[in-house]
This record gives structure tokens, sequence and C-alpha cells, in this order.
């Protein structure tokens, strides 16, 4: 087993840490913690860096930005199935807290529950968007995703990255992007049109 390397650092954001599979039209969601972002140093290297957590770290510690924390870590086995660099966090502990977050946009207060997400659902997010404006944002989130191209061959799989918006409609920093192209056997392909994110946050009103 690889030696776990230490860190510590200041919060920029956490975000929830959710992997999204798509087969064509149809697609399903694994809620299993949360991503740190973090400006501090790891293994004596000062940098900023990202690390995937479950959710015992929010239910005991509720971490938000600008707090200090520290712990220990690995490296993740496959960053095709994660957009955390690190991952396995032991020994996380809170050095201080940071201050009360500011006026939203962005939200920065310790993020919900994964429930509150998956009841809120979410909209696609300009990928350079959510990198210049909602990456400090806990509504924000950035989604490891598997293709799986052929149902007839479900071994035979894609990767790449998605961005989306769990925040309210009315934000003024949100912007949606191009639509999303699913490919599928035989060459076919899915455009997943402004619909399907209609419909996913339809339960919602502009403010919510």
């Amino acid at each position: 087993m690889s030696k776990k390397l230490k860190w510590n650092g200041t919060l920029i954001s956490v975000q929830p840490r959710i992997r999204l599979y798509r087969s064509y039209d149809e697609r399903w969601h694994d809620y299993s913690g949360y991503v740190l972002y973090v400006n501090g140093e790891i293994d004596g290297e000062a940098r900023s860096f990202s690390l995937g957590v479950g959710k015992s770290v929010r239910e005991k510690h509720q971490p938000k930005a600008g707090d200090r924390v520290a712990g220990q870590c690995l490296p993740v086995a496959d960053p095709r199935r994660e957009t955390a660099e690190y991952y396995k966090v032991s020994g996380f502990h809170v050095l201080e807290r940071g201050p009360e977050p500011g006026e939203p946009p962005p939200w920065q207060g310790c993020p919900p529950e994964l429930s509150v997400y998956r009841e809120r659902g979410h909209r696609r997010l300009d990928k350079k968007t959510w990198k210049t404006q909602c990456r400090e944002c806990i509504w924000g989130c950035l989604m490891p995703v598997e293709l799986i191209i052929d149902n007839w061959n479900p071994s035979k799989v894609r990767y790449r990255e998605e961005t989306f918006c769990y925040g309210p409609k009315s934000c003024p920093r949100y912007r949606a992007g191009p639509t999303r192209k699913v490919p599928g056997r035989n060459g076919q392909q899915f455009d997943e049109g402004d619909w399907v994110d209609e419909d996913a946050t339809a339960h919602r009103g502009p403010d919510e």
C-alpha cells in the first residue's frame, strides 16, 4: 500500500462529489461525498489541489470555504473516474475556522447533505464559467462522466468531465454553455437539449 501523503491548507470551496453515468439518452448518478478544493501544501509542495472525501467528513466537521484544514490522503487510482486528485482522506481535522461567508453569489457555507442535491436536480453549466465563476460555490459541480457506448457491450466505455449547477435559477453568474452530445452505438448521437434541464429543475422556483 502506498504511503499516505500529509497535507494542509485553506479551503477554497466544498462541492458535491458525484459521478455521472450516461447511456445514450439515459443517465444516472452516484453520490459518494464531497470534493474539497484546497490552497496549501501537500507532500511538502505548496500549491492548490483537490481531495475527494466521504459523507462523514461533512457530517462530523461541517467544512466551509475559508477553514484551515489538514489530514492525509492518497493519489486517486483511476483519474478517469474522479475529478479530485487525491482521495482516501484520513485524519481530517479543522485547524482554524474561517470567517462567515459573504453575500452570495457564490454560496460558500457548509454544503447541504447529498440528498438535497439529488432533490434539487441540476442544469448544465459552461465549463469555463464553472472554472472562473462557480468553483467557489457549493452549488457548482465538476463530474467525472462514464459513457456506455453500447448497452450490448457495457465494457465499451469512454470517459470525460462535465460541469453542472444545482443553484438558484436566478443566479446572475449562470451560463449554460453548449448542449451535451452523447455518443451511442453504430455512430448514433444524442443531443441533450434544454428540455432535459428544464424537466430536472421544474419543481423549483427561480430563487430556489
